[in-house]
C-alpha cells in the first residue's frame, strides 16, 4: 500500500494570542504580588502552573507546528519557566527543598539573560515584541538584584514594572487577535521592515 503524501495545506490558528495571554495575565498577576498589593498565594501558583504553564506550552507546540522557531522558543521556554517557578514556590511550601536569596537571584539572572538573548529576535519582528522582551528583560534583572540584596524597595518597584510588561504583552495578544479577526489594523503592534 502506498503512503499518501503529508498535507500542507491545513490552516493552523495563530497560537501566538494564546501565548501572549497567558504570558500577560499570569505576569500581571505575580507581579501585583511583588507590588505588596497582596500576597503570592495559591491563585497565581495555580494561574502560573496552568494559564501560564500549559498555556504557553500548547502554544509553543502549536508554533512548532506552523514553523515558527521563535515563537516556539520563546512560549515552550516561559511555560516551563512558570511550571518552574510554580514547583519552587510549593515544594519550599511542602518542605522539600529549599531556597535561599541568592539562589532565587541566580534563577532570575538566568532567566533575564535568556530573555536578552531573546530580546535580539524580536529587533526582526515587532515595537510591541521588542516592548514585550525588553520590560521582561529588565523585570528579571531586578528581580534578581532586589532577591540578591535582599531589597524591599528594588522587589516592589520590579512589582510596579512588571506589571506594565505583563500589561503589554496582553496588548500584544489582543492586537494580533483583533488585527487578523479585522483583517486589517485595528491596534498598531509597530511591524519591523
Amino acid at each position: 500500500m502506498a503512503s499518501s503524501p503529508a498535507r500542507t495545506d491545513v490552516l493552523l490558528a495563530n497560537p501566538a494570542s494564546l501565548g501572549l495571554m497567558a504570558f500577560g495575565t499570569t505576569t500581571v498577576l505575580l507581579n501585583l504580588a511583588n507590588a505588596n498589593l497582596y500576597p503570592l498565594g495559591s491563585p497565581i501558583i495555580t494561574m502560573g502552573l496552568f494559564y501560564g504553564g500549559l498555556a504557553q506550552i500548547l502554544a509553543g507546540v502549536l508554533e512548532f507546528r506552523k514553523g515558527n522557531t521563535f515563537g516556539m522558543m520563546a512560549f515552550l521556554s516561559y511555560g516551563l519557566f512558570w511550571e518552574s517557578f510554580a514547583f519552587i514556590v510549593l515544594f519550599a511550601g511542602m518542605g522539600l527543598a529549599t531556597f535561599t536569596p541568592a539562589s532565587i537571584a541566580a534563577y532570575l539572572f538566568i532567566w533575564g539573560l535568556f530573555t536578552l538573548l531573546m530580546f535580539f529576535g524580536t529587533l526582526k519582528l515587532s515595537g510591541a515584541l521588542m516592548f514585550v522582551f525588553g520590560s521582561l528583560f529588565i523585570l528579571f534583572f531586578l528581580l534578581a538584584a532586589g532577591n540578591a540584596w535582599s531589597n524591599s524597595n528594588v522587589l516592589q518597584f520590579a512589582g510596579y514594572e512588571g506589571v506594565v510588561c505583563g500589561l503589554s504583552a496582553m496588548y500584544t495578544s489582543i492586537a494580533t487577535l483583533l488585527n487578523e479577526m479585522y483583517g486589517r489594523i485595528v491596534l498598531p503592534v509597530f511591524p519591523r521592515t
